[in-house]
C-alpha cells in the first residue's frame, strides 16, 4: 500500500443538484443549506469530486434482474414504498445509481493509495430482492462483491457503526465466509426484526460515549483484527449523536471522532485498504451533524498521512 498518502477526493452526488431537483423526500433528511455547509468544509480537506453513476451490470450481481427492471420502470408496488420510506421517483433510481458509483470509485480509490472516501452512501438496509428503510442499492454489498469478483480481495471486512443494524448487508452476504459483517447498533430501534451478521452488537437506548468506545475497541477490533482482512468497509454512520431524530444512542460529537479514530487508526497502521461512506445521519441540530462528519474526514486524514504514530489501540 503506497505510503505517504496522495492528495485525497471524496466523491459526492450532492453537487448535481440539476439531477436531483426538488425538497429532500423526508423531512428528517438535511435541507440544502446544510449540504452547501457541510460541502464547503470538505473542500478545505479533501478534493470533492462528482459520483460517477454505477453500470447497472454491476448491481446485477448482487440484486435480483427482476427486482432492478421493475425499480427502473417505476413498477413498484405501495407496499414497496412504504418499505423504502417514500414515494418512488426517478430520481431515487438516479441518486441510488450515482451513489453506488461513488462508492465503488472510493472503493478503487482504497485500493490504489490506502483511503476512500464517499461523502453519501451506506444504503445497508438494501436486500437483493427488495427496498427497505431509504435503500434501494446496496452500494457498499455492490463494491465488496465487485472487489471478490475481481479478485481485489480475498476476506473483506464490513465494519457497520450506523445506528441501525445493516440488515441487507447481513443477509447478501450470510452465507460468504469471505465476508465478515460487524454491526454495531441501538438494539431497540430499526429494523425491528434483525439479520443475523457475523458480528452483532446490540446497545441499550442512550449507550454514550464511554460503553460504546469500550465494546468497540473491547469486542469489535480483536474480533476483526483475528478475521485478517485485506480490505475494509467503513459506514461511519453519524446518527448515533445524541439528539439524532432516527436514532436512540446518545453519542457526543467528540465520541464520534473517537469512534472514528479507533477505526481509521487500525486500518492505517494495520495496512488493510479501507473505503468509508458516511450512512445515516438526522441531527435535528445542522451544525452538530456537520461536526461529526467534518470530524470523520479529519480522523481518516490524520490516520493515513500519518499511520506509523498509532499507537495504543487495538
Amino acid at each position: 500500500m503506497p505510503d505517504p498518502l496522495p492528495p485525497v477526493r471524496a466523491y459526492t452526488v450532492s453537487r448535481r443538484a440539476g439531477r436531483f431537483p426538488g425538497p429532500a423526500p423526508r423531512r428528517q433528511f438535511p435541507p440544502r443549506e446544510f449540504i452547501a455547509a457541510l460541502l464547503e468544509g470538505a473542500a478545505q480537506r479533501v478534493q470533492l469530486e462528482d459520483a460517477p453513476d454505477l453500470d447497472w451490470a454491476l448491481a446485477g450481481q448482487v440484486h435480483d434482474p427482476d427486482y432492478l427492471r421493475r425499480w427502473r420502470a417505476g413498477e413498484v408496488t405501495r407496499a414497496e414504498e412504504r418499505a423504502l420510506g417514500f414515494p418512488w421517483s426517478p430520481d431515487v433510481v438516479r441518486r441510488s445509481v450515482a451513489s453506488s458509483g461513488g462508492t465503488l470509485a472510493a472503493t478503487r480509490d482504497a485500493l490504489a493509495s490506502g483511503l476512500g472516501l464517499h461523502l453519501g452512501g451506506g444504503t445497508h438496509h438494501a436486500y437483493a430482492d427488495h427496498a427497505e428503510g431509504f435503500s434501494f442499492l446496496n452500494d457498499v454489498a455492490i463494491s465488496v462483491r465487485w472487489l471478490l469478483d475481481t479478485a481485489q480481495a480475498q476476506r473483506v471486512v464490513v465494519i457497520d457503526l450506523d445506528v441501525h443494524q445493516g440488515n441487507g448487508t447481513a443477509a447478501i452476504f450470510q452465507h460468504d465466509h469471505r465476508v465478515m459483517t460487524v454491526s454495531v447498533h441501538a438494539a431497540n430501534n430499526y429494523p425491528f426484526v434483525k439479520e443475523r451478521s457475523d458480528l452483532d452488537v446490540p446497545l441499550p437506548d442512550a449507550t454514550g460515549d464511554a460503553a460504546y468506545l469500550a465494546a468497540l475497541e473491547g469486542v469489535v477490533m480483536p474480533a476483526v483484527a483475528a478475521f485478517r482482512p485485506d480490505f475494509a468497509c467503513y459506514l461511519a454512520g453519524a446518527d448515533v449523536l445524541e439528539g439524532d431524530q432516527l436514532g436512540r444512542l446518545a453519542l457526543s460529537v467528540a465520541g464520534v471522532r473517537a469512534r472514528d479514530d479507533v477505526v481509521f487508526r487500525w486500518a492505517a497502521r494495520s495496512q488493510v485498504p479501507l473505503v468509508t461512506v458516511m450512512a445515516g445521519g438526522y441531527h435535528r441540530d445542522p451544525a452538530t451533524l456537520i461536526a461529526a462528519r467534518l470530524g470523520t474526514l479529519d480522523a481518516a486524514l490524520e490516520a493515513f498521512r500519518s499511520p506509523g504514530d498509532q499507537t495504543n489501540r487495538p
